[in-house]
């Protein structure tokens, strides 16, 4: 597998990162065992940088990339998307920004660290994972849960730690919270626990909605 010719297949089908997969797919008839030492001279030699196991991102000659953290936490364990506290805050339901990117996926829960910071993924079965959307954000395409997902999300994560939820020292925002869909949150709340619906009632009766 010629190294250039990688690099062009790569730039045709947009994958900046991508993953050992990706490359199975793109050369069926390699020999698993040539790309994976490929994959490893390359790294380095430092044409590459390995994110995670069998997870890369080329390095363009000349060219200093950024990329996207929500971007990177879609690729770096999949199936998952953006939610929880991340969500939370770039809805602005919390007034913090998260010091590190939160996903929910169906594959046991995981946390990495690359360049582009830290990534936890919180395991969920497979009847919750859903309510998410393909959302375009500072030019980039990420998959996040909509906002009352993201609530909901959050709720069981919490009332599972904790067996109080404290709206007010969460610092919630009511104004947002009033703009929800309830019927909407009442149904995602049914793909958990009674906790959670017991906790999203007293969040309705709190916000006054």
């Amino acid at each position: 597998m010629n190294y250039f010719y990688l690099l062009s297949e790569l730039k045709k089908t947009h994958l900046t990162l991508f993953t050992l997969r990706d490359i199975e797919n793109l050369f069926p008839h390699e020999n698993l065992k040539t790309i994976k030492n490929n994959l490893v001279r390359w790294v380095r030699e430092g044409r590459f940088i390995k994110l995670k196991r069998d997870v890369y991102e080329f390095v363009e000659p000349g060219l200093e990339r950024s990329l996207l953290d929500l971007y990177v936490a879609n690729r770096l364990y999949s199936p998952s998307y953006i939610s929880l506290e991340t969500a939370l805050s770039l809805y602005e339901f919390i007034p913090d920004i998260a010091v590190q990117v939160t996903s929910l996926t169906t594959r046991p829960t995981r946390t990495f660290k690359n360049k582009y910071g830290t990534f936890f993924y919180r395991s969920c079965q497979k009847k919750a994972f859903t309510g998410y959307q393909l959302m375009t954000y500072s030019g980039e395409k990420i998959l996040i849960a909509d906002p009352e997902k993201a609530l909901v999300d959050f709720i069981y994560f919490r009332t599972r730690q904790d067996s109080f939820l404290n709206f007010k020292e969460e610092r919630l925002n009511i104004l947002a919270l009033q703009k929800l869909k309830w019927t909407k949150l009442h149904w995602y709340a049914e793909l958990f626990n009674d906790k959670t619906k017991r906790t999203l009632k007293s969040l309705k009766e709190w916000t006054k909605c």
